[in-house]
């Protein structure tokens, strides 16, 4: 039995507004997957002040009905 990633929801907090842009666009123009959503939203944290932004990026790696690749995904927390 194979098994395929077929898509992944990655979440970031980012600082900025511009830097959020920036994410989008890398992520665009990743060969390596499809950007199929990404959603951005503006966090206020009032007791101190603080905000950031929340971003959401959705990658398709495979058709579910037809994958073709096999992705192996390696998270390095630092």
């Amino acid at each position: 039995m194979s098994k395929y990633l077929v898509s992944t929801v990655e979440t970031y907090r980012v600082d900025t507004e511009a830097e959020v842009t920036r994410v989008i666009e890398e992520a665009k123009h990743d060969g390596s997957y499809e950007l199929a959503q990404y959603i951005s939203k503006r966090k206020d944290i009032k007791k101190n002040d603080e905000t950031y932004w929340e971003l959401s990026l959705k990658k398709i790696f495979n058709d579910i009905k037809d994958p073709i690749s096999i992705v192996e995904i390696d998270y390095e927390v630092n």
